[in-house]
């Protein structure tokens, strides 16, 4: 029986991106705790069926999300920032906090592994809950300014129920804003394509957007950005990467099939 029993392979598969491209190219993305948790890493199958453009892609989501939670902090004396779906991300060690309060949420047996192996930091909370019931908003203060971060999370969901999600939480805080990743129709049928590759057949993804100012709209939101994920990375790496992930990072930012929303709630 594996220790893992009961939790998504999914969580490992961002962990072993940030442990990889951390050794390859630190000079585009480097995560000392990633590091000292690769031990963690029992699945096999992760590295042996992910590409150097799908490892780079994940980190990139991570990378963009970094640069855009420290402009918020940035911004605030005092703020909370909230992981929503937090698995085993760790950029609470990446991000200069100054005065921030994080948040960190997840299913109980996530939180759990977390608890076992990320001490909690300073001015840091774990939350066992789901991020749909929004029992987790009991924790903070809603008056702070506050900024939500959903990586990878969205795309297991239909889009009636983030855009619910995104009105519950109108209600609740007086100055919020979210940032999220999420892929186009086309995105979406590779990363469905590529997690069946890393053995887990069971994690399917439905939640994606053609139009971002469509969406926003919807939502009855801002579009503050949207971004795609390469424009830095294909800077920095232009001439250390094959030429098939050069060319997939080109394509996925000009066609958008994967981009990051920045939201005001």
């Amino acid at each position: 029986m594996s220790e893992y029993e009961g939790v998504e392979d999914t969580l490992f598969i961002p962990l072993t991106a940030r442990v990889n491209v951390s050794k390859s190219f630190p000079e585009y993305f480097f995560d000392q705790k990633a590091l000292e948790m690769e031990n963690l890493i029992r699945n096999k199958q992760i590295d042996k069926k992910s590409s150097e453009y799908s490892m780079i892609a994940n980190v990139a989501r991570s990378y963009n999300l970094d640069q855009m939670a420290q402009n918020f902090i940035d911004k605030h004396e005092k703020c909370n920032v909230v992981n929503l779906g937090v698995g085993l991300e760790t950029s609470y060690y990446r991000l200069n906090r100054k005065n921030s309060m994080f948040i960190e949420v997840d299913l109980p047996e996530v939180i759990e592994l977390r608890e076992k192996y990320i001490d909690v930091g300073e001015n840091e909370k774990f939350i066992k809950g789901d991020l749909f019931n929004l029992d987790w908003c009991d924790e903070l203060d809603s008056t702070f300014p506050t900024l939500m971060i959903v990586s990878g999370v969205f795309q297991y969901f239909h889009e009636n129920d983030v855009l619910k999600f995104l009105s519950d939480v109108k209600n609740i805080f007086e100055n919020a804003e979210l940032i999220f990743d999420a892929t186009n129709k086309f995105g979406i049928k590779y990363t469905n394509f590529y997690v069946k590759r890393t053995g887990n057949t069971s994690a399917r993804m439905y939640f994606y957007i053609e139009d971002p100012y469509e969406f926003a709209k919807k939502a009855n939101c801002k579009l503050i950005e949207c971004r795609g994920f390469f424009k830095d990375a294909i800077n920095i790496l232009n001439k250390k990467v094959g030429l098939f992930t050069k060319i997939s990072m080109k394509v996925a930012d000009n066609r958008k099939n994967a981009m990051i929303l920045h939201l005001k709630i």
